[in-house]
C-alpha cells in the first residue's frame, strides 16, 4: 500500500509539492535555530570556563572575597603540593595554575627611552610543560595574528590591538611594571613572541600572556598561584559532578577559620553565572518549544487544508465501494509519508546551514560585550544528537494530526447525499 501511496504522491503534484515544501521549510528552521541556541549558550559556558572560572576553581577565602582586584598578595601557597593531592583525590579533573595580574606595559624606543605606555591585564598560564593543554584550551594558537607561541622563558604574547596602537611587532622588547606578591615594585623585560586577538574586548584591549614560571619569578610568587583551576578531562562541564567535587574538597577545611584557607567554587558560583545558566536553560527550552509549536500549527493547517481540498476525491472513492476506515487510514499513512519526505529534506538543509554557522558563525561585535560574563563576538551553532531528530516532531506529528482532523469528515458522508453531489 505504501508503494501505491508513494506513486500517487509523486504523480499528483498538487497533493505533494506544497505540503513537502512547507514541511521542509518548517523543519529547516526548527533544526537550524535549535542548533544555534545550543551553540550560543555552549560557547558562553566554554569561554568563561576556559578563560576565567574553570569548571571548578580553588582560591584562598580572602582572594575570593576580593577577586575583582586580582589580589596576588592573598594567593595560594605551596601549589605544587596542593595539585599533587588534587590529582590523587580527584583524578577525573585536570588541575592547572593561573595567575592574573595588572600593570603597565612600557614600549622602549631606539635609545631605550620610553616610547609608549599602556595599561595591561596579564594572565600567566603553562606554556612549556610537555603535554600542556592550556594554549589550546584558551584557543591561543588560532588567535595568533603575527608571530608564534612563546617557546622560551622571557617571551610573551600581547594583544594585537595594543600592538597596532603602539606599533609593536614580534621580536620587540617590552617591559612590564607591576607589583610583587609582597607589595614591592616589579620590573621585568619580555620579548614579544607574537600578538593575539581573541574576539573579546576585555582581553583584546591590552592583554599580555606569559608562562606561569615567568610570572612566579617576576611577581615573587615561587610555588604560589592566584588560582588553581580544574577542568573535567572530557571537556564537558557537569554541574552535579562539579558540586560533588566542591562539597568533598571544602569539607576538608570546614573547621579552619584562617582567611588563607583554600576554598573551591564551581563555575555556577562565579560572576553570577548560576543565574545566567538557569536563564539560558529556560530561554533555550522556551524558544525551542515556541518555535516547534509555531511550526506545528503551520503544518497542521497545511494538512487540514490538504485534506479538505480532497473532499470530492473521498466521495468518489466511497461511491466506488471503498470503506471509510480504509480511506481514513490511507490518508494518515499518506500524511506520514509526506511528513517523512519533508522532514528528511528539511533536516538535511537545517544541518547544512547549522554546519556553516558552526564553522563560521555570525559576528555581533561589541554589541554582546559588557557585564560580568565573558561572551564571544562570533556566535556559532553546535550540532548535537537532537538536531538529527528534533525536526521530525513538527514534521510528522503535526502533519498527521492535521490530516486526521480533516479526515473525520469522511465518516460524516452519507450515501444518499453523496450520489446527489456526484450527479450535480
Amino acid at each position: 500500500m505504501i508503494q501505491f501511496l508513494i506513486k500517487g504522491i509523486i504523480r499528483d503534484k498538487n497533493r505533494s509539492v506544497l505540503p513537502v515544501a512547507v514541511i521542509s521549510i518548517g523543519v529547516f528552521l526548527t533544526v537550524l535555530f535549535s542548533a544555534w541556541f545550543k551553540g550560543i549558550f555552549g560557547d558562553m559556558i566554554n569561554v568563561n570556563a576556559n578563560f576565567s572560572t574553570g569548571h571548578v576553581k580553588i582560591m584562598t577565602r580572602a582572594y575570593a572575597d576580593n577577586i575583582e582586584q586580582m589580589p596576588n598578595d592573598l594567593a595560594l601557597l605551596e601549589t605544587g603540593q596542593l595539585i599533587s593531592s588534587l590529582n590523587a583525590e580527584f583524578p577525573g579533573l585536570q588541575w592547572v595554575e593561573r595567575i592574573h595580574f595588572g600593570g603597565l606595559l612600557d614600549v622602549p624606543g631606539e635609545g631605550g627611552e620610553t616610547r609608549a605606555q599602556g595599561m595591561a591585564t596579564g594572565q600567566a598560564i603553562d606554556f612549556f610543560t610537555p603535554g600542556t593543554k592550556e594554549p589550546e584550551r584558551m584557543n591561543i594558537p588560532s588567535s595568533i595574528v603575527q608571530g608564534s607561541l612563546p617557546d622560551a622563558p622571557g617571551e610573551a604574547l600581547i594583544s594585537n590591538d595594543f600592538a597596532e596602537r603602539f606599533n609593536v611587532k614580534a621580536g620587540d622588547p617590552v617591559t612590564l611594571f607591576g607589583s610583587t606578591m609582597y607589595g614591592g615594585m616589579a620590573f621585568t623585560n619580555f620579548t614579544v613572541a607574537g600578538t593575539v586577538r581573541f574576539g573579546m574586548r576585555a582581553l583584546d584591549r591590552g592583554a599580555i600572556l606569559i608562562d606561569i614560571t615567568d610570572a612566579q619569578a617576576a611577581l615573587d610568587m615561587a610555588d604560589a598561584a592566584g588560582e588553581v583551576l580544574g577542568f573535567f578531562k572530557d571537556g564537558q562541564y557537569d554541574q552535579e559532578q562539579a558540586l560533588q567535587v566542591k562539597t568533598a574538597f571544602n569539607a576538608q577545611y570546614e573547621a579552619d577559620t584562617d582567611e588563607f584557607t583554600p576554598l573551591m567554587l564551581r563555575l555556577n558560583d562565579q560572576k553570577g553565572l548560576d543565574e545566567y545558566l538557569v536563564m539560558m536553560d529556560y530561554i533555550s527550552g522556551i524558544m525551542t518549544f515556541i518555535f516547534i509549536l509555531a511550526m506545528s500549527i503551520v503544518l497542521w493547517n497545511t494538512g487540514l487544508l490538504g485534506g479538505l481540498r480532497r473532499y470530492n476525491e473521498f466521495g468518489i472513492r466511497l461511491a466506488m465501494g471503498e470503506e471509510k476506515g480504509h480511506i481514513y487510514r490511507t490518508l494518515i499513512v499518506e500524511s506520514l509519508v509526506i511528513g517523512t519526505i519533508g522532514s528528511v529534506v528539511g533536516t538535511a538543509l537545517g544541518l547544512s546551514a547549522a554546519w556553516y554557522l558552526q564553522e563560521y558563525g555570525i559576528y555581533f561585535g561589541s554589541a554582546v560585550q559588557g557585564g560580568g560574563m565573558m561572551m564571544p563576538e562570533v556566535f556559532r551553532a553546535e550540532i548535537g544528537p537532537e538536531a538529527f531528530y528534533i525536526g521530525f516532531i513538527p514534521g510528522l506529528v503535526s502533519m498527521a494530526l492535521g490530516n486526521a482532523l480533516s479526515g473525520i469528515g469522511i465518516y460524516k458522508r452519507r450515501t444518499a447525499v453523496l450520489f446527489k453531489e456526484l450527479s450535480v
